[in-house]
């Protein structure tokens, strides 16, 4: 992967080698992320950034064993070492050793600004930064510096966070085009997957993916192989969860409110929602409380859902005995067991018998942690009779065959919410905007095909376009009320008052797009790493070529501001098995 002087691998070079003292990492081997303090002549145990946690960096800091400059330099010297098999940056920030030098300063004058004083993070490329760009992952906006900076990059900063880079994305978080790969951009390309780097051999997918997916539309590839303590991602059905679940980290996909969207370019402020992706729930849970506001957002009304809890400090809820009395539901139809759905004489969903295992063993742990389960707690709109009432049956219009007159049967709300809340986007950039309109946009790529712009097309984004938000309105209102009855009031809420359930337990991250649609909070936690399968036909890999295992792990989900508890969970879940490893090429 050719890069030009500007690309991150060069720029982390550049910022690393202004480095004097730290720079001779040579003596205890840079792979490793680490750096050797001295004292009285007697050699310390090598300082390494990787897999170390936001606690662990910051009593290194509180010590003085480290400076906040020296953790930038470790951290750029593995972007160096490792960006350009993973492609997990966007852009470096120039800034952030002077950043760090500032940081430390406070720090020197007993000023402490929060939880992240001078810990390096990363935020997802369509969170505004007004000192770098954010692109979206677009061609369109590559120069793009926003005018104002998103209310999250304000509450990381005020927390004392330094953001040291923004992160690989699938353009646009995902609604440009139908089947195009997790985490590619016209931009700068494809994510690689740390688990498996490698791009995808079989003829009908060699157009340079990754073999192992990244997930999307965020990623967590830098944080996998620890180039910060933690990044920020944001989701609308899917996009925190899934990058998470496929780089063995957690991920909280908040309620949509608890952490503000301003300054985040949209998708639908119906289901967008900033979430924090980590090595494990502790860190996460830092993350979560600084990215939340102690006050609603007045540019965010829906940060008015749920209040913060005191102090917006989660991890007073890492309780390791947090499983003990809990009753966690096992939705079992479509979700582990194939259900045939009324009408149809195709059984649909379940899992394969390796995953089966797992989710077998996950229950034992959470019985023997003193949980009640609650087998099964399947879903009322899963399993409804009635066809018009099944939430399987009730699938976001999206993609050509979506377009007006073949969308009778689907959800209008994403691409309904997608033209009213991307201009409203554009509008808010004033003349910093590169394009005015959607409809600009979509003809600023045809104009630029040949650079790249949509080399899987633009289909989402056109039957975006071709919505009037005003004779569609009623269409869109009746959708959404729709959305909400069948994931909500008959979905998520029924079953678990019903059950009095404190979570549902979900295999791998299958209760995204459920919980999406009326913007209810999960926790994904590693748990295994499980075979790949060889494929048949056309999806078989070629002779000779073995993929190599995938990370799985499992999602804990429940109803609106239930983040408390769904940490408790997770962390004594967490603390029961601790299964995350790290990717063992990227030392």
């Amino acid at each position: 992967m050719k890069r030009s002087s500007h690309s991150p691998v060069a720029l982390a070079l550049a910022i690393a080698a202004a480095m004097a003292p730290i720079h001779s990492l040579a003596a205890q081997g840079a792979t490793q992320g680490g750096t050797q303090a001295t004292s009285r002549g007697n050699a310390a145990p090598p300082f390494t950034v990787v897999e170390t946690s936001i606690a662990e960096l910051r009593q290194a800091l509180e010590q003085k064993r480290i400076t906040s400059r020296q953790l930038v330099t470790l951290y750029l010297t593995r972007i160096a070492l490792y960006e350009d098999r993973l492609n997990a940056i966007i852009t470096v920030n120039p800034n952030a050793l002077a950043e760090a030098d500032a940081l430390d300063r406070e720090r020197a004058q007993g000023k402490v600004r929060g939880p992240l004083h001078g810990i390096p993070v990363a935020l997802k490329d369509n969170i505004h930064t007004t000192d770098m760009p954010t692109t979206g992952g677009a061609l369109a906006f590559a120069d793009l510096v926003p005018p104002y900076d998103a209310t999250l990059t304000k509450n990381l900063r005020a927390a004392g966070a330094i953001i040291i880079a923004k992160t690989q994305m699938t353009e646009l978080a995902n609604w440009i085009a139908s089947g195009m790969p997790g985490n590619y951009t016209g931009l700068s390309g494809y994510g690689m997957n740390p688990w498996d780097p490698r791009r995808d051999p079989r003829d009908s997918f060699f157009d340079g993916r990754p073999v192992l997916t990244t997930g999307g539309s965020s990623s967590g590839v830098g944080t996998n192989v620890s180039f910060w303590a933690a990044n920020v991602g944001t989701e609308t059905s899917g996009s925190v969860l899934s990058p998470s679940h496929q780089n063995m980290l957690v991920g909280i996909k908040p309620t949509v409110g608890r952490i503000s969207r301003h300054g985040v370019i949209p998708i639908t402020a119906d289901q967008d929602t900033p979430g924090p992706m980590a090595r494990t729930v502790a860190d996460a849970a830092i993350m979560l409380g600084a990215l939340e506001g102690a006050q609603p957002d007045p540019d965010d009304a829906a940060t008015k859902t749920c209040p913060p809890p005191a102090g917006r400090d989660y991890t007073k809820f890492l309780n390791p005995r947090g499983l003990a009395g809990a009753r966690i539901g096992i939705p079992r139809a479509f979700f582990y067991d194939r259900i045939t759905l009324p009408g149809s004489s195709n059984p649909r969903g379940g899992i394969p018998e390796a995953q089966r295992a797992v989710m077998d063993e996950v229950i034992a742990t959470l019985k023997a942690q003193g949980a009640t389960i609650v087998d099964p707690a399947d879903i009322p709109s899963v399993i409804d009779t009635v066809a018009s009432n099944n939430f399987l049956n009730w699938n976001v219009c999206g993609g050509l065959e979506a377009a007006k007159g073949r969308d009778a049967d689907c959800s209008i709300a994403f691409k309904y919410g997608m033209k009213r809340d991307f201009n409203a986007w554009l509008a808010s950039l004033g003349d910093k905007a590169p394009v005015k309109s959607l409809t600009a946009l979509r003809q600023w790529n045809i104009a630029h095909q040949r650079a790249g712009a949509i080399k899987y097309g633009q289909a989402n984004l056109d039957v975006s376009d071709e919505m009037d938000l005003q004779g569609d309105r009623v269409r869109y209102e009746a959708d959404r009320r729709k959305d909400i009855l069948l994931s909500a009031t008959n979905g998520i809420d029924a079953v678990m008052k019903a059950n009095r359930l404190d979570a549902l337990l979900f295999p791998g991250v299958s209760s995204a797009g459920i919980a999406a649609r009326p913007g209810y909070p999960s926790i994904t936690v590693p748990y295994a790493l499980l075979p790949v399968p060889q494929g048949t036909g056309a999806q078989a890999f070629p002779a000779g070529f073995e993929p190599k295992p995938a990370p799985f792990g499992v999602t804990f989900t429940a109803s609106a501001c239930s983040e408390p508890k769904l940490v408790e969970l997770a962390y004594a879940f967490e603390q029961a098995t601790k299964n995350r490893k790290a990717p063992p090429q990227f030392p």
